[in-house]
């Protein structure tokens, strides 16, 4: 079956979830149409075969249906079996997974005692330093014999103890064959993970499961998409896991890993998934629950006419085309919208918690990084005097009173009147809006933008069609995605905007969020809003942190140590720091990194500047102040 080269689901505007094989692990059963797995990993030695697992166990009890250990050496790899044979004896029979990178015979041994084997075709064959290679068609040929020849014996394991196999690509760990041969691409990484799966499809074997992770979530979607494409091109079905790896801890780490896996699994891509956080593993299940229960209550939804022309790029990022009006459209940042429609009161403290700050001594404000660029105030006014870069929008008939700020015209008001701002006027329209008569005269006026609202149960899908219209009408009027929330508790809230407006961002789409929702104050949902764009790399405000959500390989505590840096850098706007407990991603996440802190050894840390390492077996007492050095010798600190 020959995909468009475009697509990547079943369906743009419906809910369809994609066709895979059922792969069984243990007793689990993976793809087809069971549930979405949930997943998590052990942060134990695993030589600890107490600690391991307990830690088991506690993983079990939050709710884990597979669980993953790092297996290093042959070593750790043999002790497993301790570690199952206690988990059987205490009553537990939950797939185990072993986890492997470097060494190939601790695959090997470990897939004869676990249900399945995780290997990263980057290092499981190839070792990564950052070396180009000009291969001839030869050559390459003959690498690929070589990871054939490397990689057949644990096929064979596999195939004789009942093992499943997951490949998961990671793009922090390319390696320099693929990096020469594809670049540090989404197609890099899918090609790494289907050169492994051709090896096992001619040497028959098909209990296969298959991830494209990375930092970055708009690569990681991008991977996904890529391979379904790839593999539907070479008639394959194999089921997926996902996850945002090195997410980080934190708010940050929970919005960016339900916008990677929110947004694959709405578009019916997914079968299990692990949400990677810098905090306990435990901590990580009830998150992932939420990510799933979110799809589960979106899949019964009022069917979308389809549409015929999908003109979003799939595989690529390209914000949508449009005019710019004030700082909205074009190349600028989305902006942010704050709602204070619904106050009994405003005043100067109100705008504080929206990011501006003022001083009387010194009758001045303050804005700060994450400050909202525009207030929706309905009906209400400000009595006093606002900073200049604050921008005020009024209902259309408050506003047709006094002709201050700008208006919110419904799209009745905008056909039927003629008496409107000459810079800015906020359309709100929905779907149904949609009409003949508003695009043609949407298409000869400058000074609209578009505030797109939905009522649909699959959000996602019905904002996407908005913007699909809009670019095939050749309507190049900003939008500003709309969403409001009522009676959700905060962490639930917290997932489903993420992935409703996340979805949006990363496909280019939206120029600004206005976010309304009763359970939250203005303070956290201006915040909210904020840390959505950061997490889709759409509008930086803040230090971004990449850390990995430590195992049995860290060699540092990882979350004090991230708490400490975050507390020491995190007024570095727009610097990206990586954190990483060993050298398996270090090296290759350092790449996306500015800079880099990576246990290398027990109380060993090496500094990275991106892929480079500058600074090697640093004491741990140090590394923190030698990390600051560095940042400062490159000229990227500031007081």
């Amino acid at each position: 079956m020959n995909w468009p080269k475009n697509r990547y689901c079943n369906n743009t505007v419906n809910y369809s979830r994609i066709k895979t094989n059922e792969v069984i692990v243990g007793d689990i059963a993976i793809g087809a149409q069971n549930p979405i797995r949930v997943q998590s990993m052990t942060t134990t030695d695993t030589m600890d075969t107490s600690a391991s697992v307990q830690q088991v166990i506690s993983l079990i009890k939050a709710g884990s249906e597979l669980i993953r250990l790092t297996a290093p050496s042959i070593k750790d790899a043999k002790n497993l079996y301790n570690i199952k044979n206690i988990l059987l004896k205490k009553g537990y029979n939950h797939p185990l997974i072993a986890d492997i990178h470097f060494t190939p015979n601790a695959a090997i041994e470990a897939a004869k005692i676990v249900e399945k084997v995780r290997i990263n075709p980057g290092n499981y064959t190839d070792k990564k330093r950052f070396q180009t290679y000009n291969y001839s068609p030869t050559q390459y040929k003959d690498e690929l014999k070589r990871i054939e020849d490397k990689f057949v014996p644990l096929i064979e394991v596999c195939k004789t103890y009942g093992t499943a196999m997951r490949i998961g690509t990671n793009h922090g760990s390319l390696s320099d064959r693929i990096m020469s041969q594809y670049g540090d691409t989404p197609l890099g990484m899918v090609e790494s993970a289907l050169e492994f799966v051709r090896v096992c499809e001619k040497h028959h074997f098909n209990q296969i499961i298959l991830s494209m992770k990375a930092s970055n979530p708009i690569i990681m979607i991008q991977a996904y998409r890529l391979l379904v494409n790839k593999m539907r091109q070479e008639n394959m079905y194999y089921p997926l896991h996902l996850g945002v790896t090195e997410a980080g801890e934190g708010d940050d780490g929970r919005i960016k890993s339900a916008i990677g896996i929110g947004s694959l699994l709405m578009d019916g891509i997914g079968d299990t998934i692990r949400v990677s956080l810098t905090e306990a593993p435990e901590k990580e299940i009830p998150i992932a629950k939420l990510i799933t229960n979110y799809v589960d209550n979106k899949k019964k939804h009022a069917i979308i006419e389809d549409v015929k022309i999908n003109p979003i790029p799939a595989f690529t990022y390209s914000k949508r085309k449009t005019h710019t009006i004030f700082n909205i459209g074009g190349t600028n940042s989305p902006i942010v919208m704050a709602n204070f429609s619904r106050k009994n009161k405003i005043d100067i403290e109100s705008l504080l918690l929206v990011g501006y700050r003022y001083s009387s001594t010194l009758d001045k404000w303050t804005i700060s990084d994450a400050a909202c660029d525009y207030i929706f105030l309905g009906d209400n006014d400000i009595s006093f005097d606002i900073p200049g870069t604050l921008r005020i929008i009024y209902n259309y008939k408050t506003w047709k009173s006094h002709k201050k700020g700008y208006p919110l015209l419904s799209v009745e008001d905008y056909l039927l009147y003629s008496e409107f701002s000459d810079q800015l006027n906020i359309v709100d329209m929905s779907l149904n809006d949609l009409n003949p008569l508003l695009i043609e005269k949407l298409k000869n006026d400058l000074t609209v933008v578009l505030l797109i609202k939905t009522d649909h149960i699959n959000s996602i899908a019905e904002q996407r069609k908005i913007f699909i219209e809009l670019i095939n009408n050749n309507i190049l009027s900003p939008v500003i995605i709309s969403r409001s929330y009522h009676e959700l508790s905060i962490n639930t809230l917290q997932i489903e905007t993420s992935i409703d407006m996340g979805s949006l961002l990363l496909d280019g789409l939206g120029d600004g969020i206005f976010l309304t929702a009763n359970r939250l104050g203005d303070r956290e949902i201006n915040k909210l809003g904020f840390d959505i764009l950061q997490a889709t790399r759409t509008r930086i405000c803040k230090t971004e942190y990449i850390s990995c959500p430590s195992c049995g390989r860290t060699l540092f505590d990882l979350e004090e140590t991230t708490a400490k840096i975050r507390s020491a850098t995190g007024h570095l706007k727009g610097l990206k720091i990586g954190v990483m407990g060993c050298i398996v991603n270090g090296p290759g996440e350092m790449a996306d990194a500015d800079y880099g802190y990576v246990g290398t050894g027990p109380g060993k840390i090496s500094l990275y500047k991106q892929k480079e390492v500058v600074k090697k077996n640093i004491p741990t007492q140090q590394a923190i102040n030698e990390l600051i050095s560095l940042i400062k010798e490159h000229g990227d600190w500031v007081d």
